[in-house]
């Protein structure tokens, strides 16, 4: 008996089928019995994991056949064998580790496999393979080093390092009996669940290479991320009886869904479906109105604007073929999908090859869409009433606040924030009541208690320039929906940070000039690849206002993935927080800090500050500023609830978080301190970061608490 009916799935690409598929059946089965995936015990290491029944029942060739439906013969045979190799190590990994929570074995067995991608020519040379995921694995890269490039190859390798290593946090869940938040989990699932590693795949498979200029970007990174996010949470519908209820696996959205919200599965999964239909969707949007402008601003030629769109239709081939496939293997539950019984709004014939005639425009993706782009600002929401917040740390107040906030307020004076616009008579930004009310020398004090006098004034700059300029750019460019001018506007800001401390522009504003000041004091004394961190961070908050423009101009609330992950970027949390961790010195290695448990650490301490802000400034931002990029109001709208339900899962979530940056003090800092064989001295000053972040989340929310700037009488 099936644990819940299938949802009517969201899916507007026709799936197509290759032609090649029945060589590519013959040639995976030959190539698996090759490599040892099938074949006598002894070569499966004692462990039948598949027989050809199996095998043949999964039918691997007709999930590329579909996800690659434009592929040559020769391509299809070589991503077929990357799928098959894949699947096996999934379920190889699942007999020889999950189950006998090998956690040691599970380590050992994972730190053999990336000698088997050299990407360089002088990397050394890979070392006899010993079971048939390395055997197979060898021979997959030395098919497809070849004919791709550097760059290509550093990111598929990556990928599937991820892919690979975070197994050992499924693992770890597994033998803890704890279930992943909703953020973490799908912040994890992208790297365990391979996805990305597909859509590197899909690359190879229409030869269109992303252009290196543009991979790092905002509009492909969330293109890749919601292709993964579609991907996976398809995936965890289907596949979740088998997982859940079968292997015991905790991974899965379903079941985190039922355990974080305390809900039945049938509305856990239609909770799952709702999100993958919010992140398709998101892919659309990107793919239309972010991704031509991306092309023009990077000077693509036509060349390799052909190269993104084809891309961008290999990913839609990809999601369209695999929801096919999925409605057809035997490895996953698939009876009785909306599609199959009532058919989508539009309905058509069933049948192989007949996908492109049902397409799923469902009613539950129709009704998403509309509350997503019917808001109406300015609505009396009243006071929001504050829950009950967890918070487990304290953090101490400094010895000089007092001369901070004078010094401070002169310095915001010096700059121009308390002027009057110019061409605006009796128009302001902040006057001299709104300095005072938000006290952000306050919020300084208390997030760095121990700092000295000089470290805190500048700690107060930074938090008076961010919040001045978070005011200032929607105030001139947000009312107006002006993305030309904001766009001109930030181009700017960069020239005032200069990496070399060479000259710069005059500055024509508050914000150029604030900027221009902090720098020169907060940069002269770093490294270069410090100064580079501490730019980006400050670059990464000023160009997230474009992206909240552009919404605005859309009318169209975000979806809730790409909200919580802006949002950090929007906070400016990663700035203050670059403070921190630039006090630390070269003592820790820069490597550690982009570890799976320092940048979960990061991540939940930043989420669980911008969650407290919104929960403050709910009604200050809805009914007073026209605004709806708040968490509370993003929940409310994709849970269609109440604001009252929506701040209890809000509070629900931050507490998640919190919960969650001690699991991993508690859990994963031991084990870093070990696996980098880190010194006394390092393990001293990476413990007094995370202290420090601790002071961060107790600071903000203190500060939250006792300032007026949110207040309705403000």
């Amino acid at each position: 008996m099936q644990p819940f009916e299938l949802p009517e799935f969201y899916m507007p690409y026709p799936a197509r089928l290759n032609p090649n598929l029945e060589e590519a059946r013959v040639h995976s089965k030959a190539w698996a019995y090759e490599v040892g995936i099938l074949g006598s015990e002894q070569d499966a290491q004692e462990t039948p994991i598949w027989d050809e029944r199996k095998f043949d029942a999964m039918d691997y060739a007709l999930l590329c056949s579909y996800t690659h439906p434009d592929a040559d013969a020769a391509e299809l045979d070589l991503v077929t064998d990357w799928y098959v190799w894949v699947f096996f190590f999934d379920d190889h990994f699942l007999e020889l580790f999950k189950r006998s929570q090998d956690m040691a074995g599970a380590k050992a067995y994972l730190d053999r496999l990336p000698a088997f991608m050299p990407v360089h020519p002088s990397d050394p040379p890979p070392p006899e393979p010993t079971h048939p995921v390395e055997r197979g694995l060898a021979d997959l890269w030395s098919r497809t080093a070849p004919t791709a490039s550097v760059d290509w190859l550093l990111r598929f390798s990556e990928n599937t390092k991820h892919l690979l290593e975070e197994s050992l946090w499924e693992l770890a869940n597994i033998r803890q009996g704890r279930v992943a938040n909703p953020i973490e989990y799908i912040e994890m699932r992208r790297k365990v669940g391979g996805a990305p590693w597909s859509a590197n795949l899909v690359e190879h498979a229409v030869r269109s290479e992303i252009p290196p200029a543009i991979v790092s970007t905002r509009p492909m990174q969330v293109l890749k991320d919601t292709f993964a996010d579609g991907v996976h949470l398809r995936n965890d519908l289907f596949s979740y009886q088998r997982e859940v209820e079968e292997e015991g696996e905790n991974a899965n959205c379903i079941l985190v869904f039922e355990r974080f919200l305390n809900i039945e599965t049938q509305e856990a999964a239609d909770l799952t479906n709702n999100l993958l239909t919010s992140r398709l969707q998101q892919f659309e949007n990107t793919a239309i109105a972010e991704l031509p402008t991306l092309c023009l601003e990077y000077g693509l030629d036509p060349t390799e604007q052909m190269q993104v769109f084809n891309y961008v239709k290999g990913l839609q081939d990809w999601q369209s073929g695999g929801h096919e496939w999925h409605l057809r293997s035997s490895r996953y539950m698939n009876k009785g999908s909306a599609q199959d019984s009532e058919g989508p709004i539009l309905g058509g014939p069933t049948g192989l090859g007949t996908s492109a005639a049902r397409l799923g425009l469902s009613r539950g993706a129709l009704g998403l869409r509309v509350r997503n782009h019917t808001f109406i600002p300015f609505q009396p929401v009243g006071p929001l009433p504050l829950p009950e917040f967890y918070m487990p740390f304290t953090t101490g107040l400094s010895s000089h606040l007092d001369t901070a906030r004078r010094n401070s307020k002169e310095w915001t004076r010096q700059m121009g924030m308390l002027d009057t616009l110019p061409g605006v008579p009796g128009g302001f930004i902040w006057d001299d009541h709104k300095f005072d009310a938000a006290d952000l020398a306050l919020c300084a004090a208390m997030i760095h208690p121990d700092a000295s006098a000089p470290e805190l004034e500048l700690t107060t700059g930074w938090l008076i320039w961010g919040t001045y300029a978070d005011d200032y750019f929607p105030a001139l460019y947000g009312y107006g929906r002006n993305m030309a001018a904001a766009k001109l506007f930030n181009d700017r800001l960069p020239a005032f940070m200069p990496l070399d401390g060479g000259p710069i522009p005059v500055p024509t504003n508050p914000v150029e000039r604030g900027l221009a000041d902090l720098w020169s004091r907060t940069a002269a004394p770093m490294s270069m690849i410090a100064r580079r961190q501490f730019r980006k961070a400050i670059m990464d908050m000023t160009e997230s206002w474009l992206w909240e423009l552009a919404n605005q101009i859309q009318n169209r609330i975000p979806d809730p993935v790409d909200y919580v992950e802006m949002r950090r970027k929007t906070f400016g949390s990663d700035l203050t927080m670059s403070l921190s961790r630039l006090a630390q010195g070269d003592v820790i290695p820069p490597e550690i800090y982009r570890t799976r448990t320092i940048q979960g650490l990061e991540n939940s301490a930043q989420d669980y500050g911008c969650l407290t802000n919104d929960v403050f400034s709910y009604q200050k931002e809805v009914e007073f500023e026209g605004e709806f990029h708040n968490g509370v109001l993003v929940v409310q709208r994709f849970l269609d609830c109440d604001r009252l339900q929506s701040v209890k899962i809000v509070n629900d979530l931050m507490t998640a978080r919190m919960q969650q940056f001690e699991h991993l003090i508690a859990t994963e800092l031991p084990v870093l301190f070990k696996d980098f064989d880190l010194d006394t001295n390092a393990r001293e000053k990476l413990l007094g970061y995370v202290e420090q972040l601790k002071h961060w989340m107790a600071g903000v929310l203190r500060w939250h608490i006792t300032v007026d700037r949110y207040k309705e009488f403000e």
